[in-house]
């Protein structure tokens, strides 16, 4: 009988160290998939960025202007290209531009305003994504000040008029005579809870 007990024991303990075992193997296979999910979230913008610049679609920052280039460009007065303004939404605030379109000479320096309106009971972080059409428009479409640059900090029902300082250059292709220039405004961040009055 104490043979038998002993050997209950044994099995019992190698049972153990082997669901120990695996405890721990599984522990590290999740602590390497959170590292990893963490890793992919913190390399997902800057990834984001560089495919952006790459492509020349949705691009988010500035690339470096030589003002002197641009103050020394030569306005092309034999052509027009017309510029339509497009604004997009996700959230409860108003977003459009000013004027839908306007005709610029290339080279020549142009300004178009945003509005906003936050519709929001709290403070609203967000951001302007642009987006050109037709897609080769992007590299010869050169913005000076925008507020897409940055993120935008909104109080509650505040609104805004935000510009676009921009050129088209010279070296735009003679076909293209229309450029749609749309930007998608998108909060960022968490939404705090509505603050409520207690009675």
């Amino acid at each position: 009988m104490s043979e038998e007990n002993r050997e209950d024991g044994l099995q019992e303990d190698s049972q153990a160290g082997e669901e120990k075992r695996q405890n721990r193997l599984m522990f590290k296979k999740l602590l390497v998939i959170a590292v990893a999910m963490f890793g992919f979230g913190y390399a997902l913008i800057p990834l984001y960025k560089q495919i952006c610049e790459l492509t020349g679609v949705n691009i988010l920052t500035p690339k470096e202007i030589n003002l002197k280039e641009v103050s020394n460009s030569q306005v092309d007065l034999s052509r027009e290209v017309t510029i339509e303004f497009d604004a997009n939404t996700q959230g409860p605030w108003r977003f459009r531009p000013v004027v839908s379109s306007m005709k610029v000479h290339p080279g020549e320096m142009a300004q178009v305003v945003y509005e906003v309106v936050n519709k929001q009971a709290y403070k609203m972080d967000a951001q302007a994504i642009p987006s050109y059409a037709p897609q080769q428009a992007a590299a010869y479409f050169k913005k000076m000040e925008c507020f897409c640059f940055k993120q935008q900090t909104l109080e509650a029902n505040e609104a805004r008029q935000m510009p676009v300082t921009f050129y088209i250059d010279p070296a735009l292709p003679k076909e293209i005579k229309l450029i749609t220039l749309s930007y998608t405004f998108f909060e960022v961040g968490l939404k705090p809870k509505a603050v409520t009055a207690k009675n």
